[in-house]
Formats: C-alpha cells, sequence, structure tokens
C-alpha cells in the first residue's frame, strides 16, 4: 500500500532545516477546527518576500487533510527544490485577507470566532 500524499508532506516538515529554498505551509480556516485555505510561499534566501506564493482553498473538506490540496502543495515544492518546509500542524488564522476582503485594522466579518483572538495562540485577547 502507498503512503499518503499528507504522509509525505508531513515527512518532509519534520526533516528540520535542510537549507534554502524553503517553503512555508499555513492553513486558516473561519474556525480552528476546518481548513479552508492554505497558502504556500517559496523562499530563495532569508529575505522578506516570498520568489513564489499560491493559495489553495476548498469548500467541502478540510485543506489539511485533502489529498488533491496535498498533491498540489507536493508539486509546488518539487517545481521550486524546496529543501525547507515549515508548516504549521493548526489552523492559523482567517482566510480572508485584512485590507483585501475587509478594512485593516478590523475583524473579519465572516469570520467572528476569530474576532478578539491571537492566530498562534487561539486565546482571546480582549
Amino acid at each position: 500500500m502507498s503512503k499518503s500524499p499528507r504522509y509525505h508532506l508531513e515527512k518532509k516538515a519534520k526533516q528540520g532545516f535542510r537549507g534554502y529554498p524553503v517553503a512555508t505551509v499555513i492553513f486558516y480556516g473561519p474556525t480552528a477546527d476546518h481548513a479552508s485555505k492554505v497558502a504556500v510561499a517559496a523562499f530563495r534566501s532569508a529575505s522578506k518576500e516570498p520568489a513564489a506564493l499560491e493559495r489553495y482553498f476548498t469548500q467541502d473538506t478540510d485543506a489539511r487533510f485533502d489529498p488533491e490540496i496535498t498533491d498540489k502543495i507536493l508539486a509546488f515544492l518539487e517545481c521550486h527544490g524546496i529543501r525547507t518546509v515549515a508548516m504549521t500542524d493548526t489552523i492559523f488564522g482567517c482566510p480572508h485577507e485584512e485590507g483585501i476582503d475587509y478594512p485593516d485594522g478590523s475583524s473579519c466579518p465572516k469570520c467572528p470566532y476569530w474576532a478578539g483572538r491571537d492566530r498562534g495562540t487561539r486565546e482571546r485577547i480582549h
């Protein structure tokens, strides 16, 4: 039996720093329980701007466990010659983008779960 795409992605993420290029894989969702978006960025050096950025979306499945999305992530990593993968296991906030989908400095009106919460700890900040 062959291993799942998720297994291969997790294995790459667990290898630690192996040099550049580095990819970040970050999951976003309307709550802490369902990822509807994943953003994958490739960095060729320690610069602040990624050399490439892709976003993948799903409504029906959790992006963390969707085999089609995972296959796309693995193809992105291969295409950019990624040597190191940094990936979150948890959901890191709302899938909507501040300043694009809603005004800067405000909470997303579509994702009330994240209003007033720290993205990393999910604890209330006020």
